[in-house]
């Protein structure tokens, strides 16, 4: 969608640079607020607007208070410009609803990532509301075709639609109550509730919203607005819609006014149940209290629910009702049926019944005592209701609840409940956690679309689904990631063996698209399974290093106290480059900087700048260890920039001691040449410590032309126009085409150390270094040969017309003192 930018600034100048800044958005300019009030009403699609707090006529203030008061612009985001010294206006601004400010005069890097964020802010708030459009859309279909009355969000007190949003009712609903929509949306629910029942359902939501149960059923009375009741049996369930909303919870409501009345006149005499029990949804009946429960009584309705004529049931004809109870609940219902004798109370409970058919069917029995003068119980008196589909609608919720949509699998929630209710009880079988990280599918879903990736996670869990043996629980725990919690296994060469199996089963069916995963593996101890949280944290971490460690293959990590260590060493840098990113202790990022010799001249014409790194807790890290950390992290832009800092001072101190053509180059990553400001950011670095761009120079390793050529080509020509000369380092090693190798814009190509090694253990005339030299020059490259450390080296180098080398022959990597002081020495 294209992104429209509104300027408003008094100064010609500033509209001008900020508009030239903003040429691949859409902009619109003002001069003062009062042309930005008639711009932003002619143009109803401006996104972002710049706004200037000090103008003639009408200012910011004044702007911000109008379009605070409008709804219209609701969506439109502000970001004002003030100076330095208005911290109160900055408060007031963001207090009228500006989202943010820059100070003048104004940093157009600062400007332009400022406007980049909110870009893609607004771009990501545009998708979600899409989104959540088309989820609604479904929703309503659903609720205005469902028979029974539902409502969503449905709130006890009165409220709002801005501050209840997911409110919704169907029509059953609207019929069931005798109110619109909005009607009951102001009302609650407790002002058409019968006064008797509102205490005891106000305590089951409470304990529902505190998470205590995950449903109730209740019935209860609606008055409706001719003040006529309508008995419903309603069921309140929970249905998470908002981590920050109160009201997370649907109910279903059914008409059951016609079965209260029926068991109201059941109550008032014999004669009136006989005609009122035809109209019975589901059987009424009077039974012996006796083992077999043996009928005196049974309503017509026996046959729809149970598929037995009533005569079939009367003392016990064709079968006992006993019979037809599910055999588990035989028990249950005897010895509730003693305790509520005992204690002079209705008898209510679900349970199960088998049918004629063999089907079977949750009912609601309802009943009591009946007692003769001595206080002997002489009957049982009740009604057997069908609430199979009620039941069947709570078992849908529950499924929901557990299961992933797409695969049918375990969710990660189940996962999390089976982990607790396990950790309470003694471990009595050795138990672990298997994860398979499918991450890689990311780019799969991106290139073939989301139906592609996934139908693909489909086939996945049905090929772990045929691992799933005894006492193994596969779970679909995210969208890149299963689980298989397994239990009862011998040893460890068991769990290998299994882990083979899982690389089998997806090996012939992630081939075909070149997915790898990595195969996490956590086993569980007394130690570790009590905390089911930090237990899948670490899960998750272990199949990330597997991943990591497996590169492009598929690779197998175990948890233990060496990984640990490494994680813990690997979250330590992690969080210090942070810092360091951020601004904090840049001084425990330094260089260290190695002397390049120019073989025609035999002085030293340069260094190469070395970045190195000190952490508090672990010493003295590796490049080998720390780059690659800062480059996943994107911290490499940053750190970058500080880096390229460090060398411009030390090119100023060159220069302070009378070396004046001395240069210096540092190593930079794909990742910054390819960030959108690293030309600019570079320049700005340069330029402000007023060094000679041609004093500096960058080196980029050779495998880094492997992908997106043409655009850093296009990087480095921009960068040899301002005079910052460029360098391929570890020539030879990495993908070249020689084909493309004349249209680099590059002055120089330095020639790994492996080549330079070789000339120590090779024959002259196998050597291809001299062949490399020739190339360079051929291409119109000056060539410099890298880890220089025998005579031996330097002599065929020198005969064979090499124009530089750097490595310990002339000196190792010097900090600043002693580089400064090797120069000195050395080319006086």
């Amino acid at each position: 969608m294209l992104f429209k930018i509104l300027v408003v600034d008094d100064s010609a100048s500033d509209r001008a640079i900020i508009t030239n800044m903003l040429s691949d958005y859409a902009t619109l300019t003002a001069c003062d607020g009062v042309e930005a009030m008639r711009m932003l009403d002619e143009h109803e699609d401006i996104n972002l607007m710049i706004l200037d707090l000090n103008m003639p006529h009408m200012n910011g203030f004044q702007v911000l208070e109008a379009i605070k008061s409008e709804s219209k612009f609701k969506r439109l985001r502000t970001i004002i410009l003030t100076n330095y010294d208005e911290l109160d206006n900055e408060i007031r601004g963001l207090q009228l609803g500006a989202v943010d400010y820059v100070r003048k005069p104004i940093h157009m890097a600062s400007l332009r990532a400022r406007i980049e964020v909110h870009v893609e802010l607004f771009r990501t708030q545009y998708a979600m509301e899409q989104r959540f459009a088309d989820q609604a859309t479904t929703l309503d279909t659903i609720l205005a075709q469902m028979p029974i009355g539902i409502a969503v969000s449905f709130s006890h007190e009165p409220t709002t639609a801005e501050l209840n949003e997911h409110f919704s009712v169907n029509r059953a609903f609207e019929e069931l109550t005798g109110r619109t929509e909005s009607e009951l949306l102001e009302l609650g629910w407790v002002a058409i509730t019968h006064p008797d029942d509102v205490e005891q359902e106000m305590l089951l939501l409470q304990r529902l919203q505190a998470g205590e149960i995950d449903s109730y059923a209740v019935d209860k009375r609606f008055i409706r607005p001719d003040g006529s009741i309508v008995w419903v049996h309603l069921l309140q369930a929970s249905l998470v819609l908002s981590d920050n909303h109160h009201l997370n919870h649907v109910a279903l409501a059914r008409d059951i006014t016609e079965s209260k009345l029926i068991e109201s006149k059941l109550m008032e005499s014999e004669r009136s149940k006989s005609v009122l029990l035809s109209h019975l949804q589901g059987m009424a009946y009077r039974c012996n209290y006796d083992r077999d429960w043996t009928m005196q009584f049974v309503s017509s309705g026996c046959l729809e629910l149970t598929g037995y004529d009533p005569e079939a049931l009367i003392q016990n004809r064709d079968i006992s009702f006993n019979e037809l109870i599910t055999p588990e609940y035989r028990e249950l219902l005897w010895h509730q049926w003693m305790e509520t004798l005992k204690a002079r109370v209705p008898f209510r409970r679900e349970y199960e019944i088998t049918t004629a058919g063999g089907d079977r069917k949750w009912v609601f029995e309802i009943g009591q005592g009946v007692y003769n003068q001595d206080g002997e119980v002489e009957a049982l008196e009740g009604i057997i209701i069908d609430i199979s589909e009620r039941k069947a609608m709570e078992d849908q919720l529950r499924y929901i609840n557990e299961h992933d949509a797409w695969t049918g699998l375990y969710n990660r929630r189940y996962l999390e409940s089976v982990l607790i209710k396990d950790s309470r009880t003694p471990m009595t079988e050795k138990a672990a956690l298997v994860s398979i990280n499918l991450n890689s599918m990311h780019s799969l879903t991106l290139t073939y679309g989301f139906q592609y990736g996934q139908e693909l996670a489909k086939r996945i869990a049905d090929e772990l689904s045929g691992l799933c043996a005894h006492k193994c629980l596969l779970c679909n725990t995210s969208e890149y990631r299963f689980v298989f919690y397994k239990k009862g296994y011998k040893d460890g060469d068991d769990l290998v063996a299994f882990c083979s199996a899982i690389e089998r089963a997806l090996g012939p069916l992630l081939s075909v698209d070149r997915i790898n995963f990595g195969l996490g593996v956590i086993e569980m101890d007394e130690d570790n399974r009590h905390d089911v949280e930090l237990l899948l944290k670490k899960l998750l971490i272990t199949s990330e290093e597997a991943v990591l460690v497996g590169n492009d293959e598929n690779h197998v990590c175990f948890y233990d106290d060496e990984l640990e260590r490494r994680i813990f060493r690997r979250e330590t840098l992690q969080h210090d480059l942070s810092r360091i990113a951020a601004g904090e202790h840049e001084e425990k990022i330094f260089l260290h900087y190695q002397p390049v010799l120019d073989l025609h001249q035999n002085r030293i014409c340069g260094f190469e700048a070395l970045a190195r790194y000190n952490n508090d807790e672990l010493g003295l890290v590796s490049p080998l260890e720390f780059i690659p950390i800062i480059e996943k992290t994107k911290h490499i832009i940053p750190i970058g920039n500080i880096i390229a800092r460090k060398a411009c001072e030390f090119v100023l101190e060159l220069t302070r001691l009378g070396h004046t053509t001395l240069n210096v180059s540092i190593n930079v990553s794909v990742i910054q040449l390819l960030s959108r400001e690293f030309v600019e950011n570079l320049l700005d670095v340069i330029t402000s410590m007023r060094v000679d761009p041609e004093r500096f120079m960058i080196e980029l390793t050779e495998s880094a032309f492997s992908s997106n050529f043409a655009e850093i080509n296009r990087i480095l020509g921009q960068l040899r126009k301002y005079g910052i000369r460029s360098s391929i380092d570890d020539f030879g090693t990495g993908y070249s085409s020689l084909s493309r190798e004349r249209e680099l814009n590059v002055d120089c190509l330095k020639i790994d150390k492996s080549f330079i090694d070789k000339l120590l253990v090779l024959p002259v005339e196998q050597t291809i270094t001299s062949d490399i030299i020739s190339m360079g020059h051929k291409l119109g490259h000056y060539v410099v040969a890298e880890g220089v450390e025998h005579e031996r080296q330097l002599e065929y180098l020198r005969t064979h017309g090499c124009d530089k080398i750097q490595g310990y022959l002339i000196s190792k990597p010097l900090d600043q003192e002693n580089a400064l002081a090797f120069v000195n020495r050395f080319n006086s």
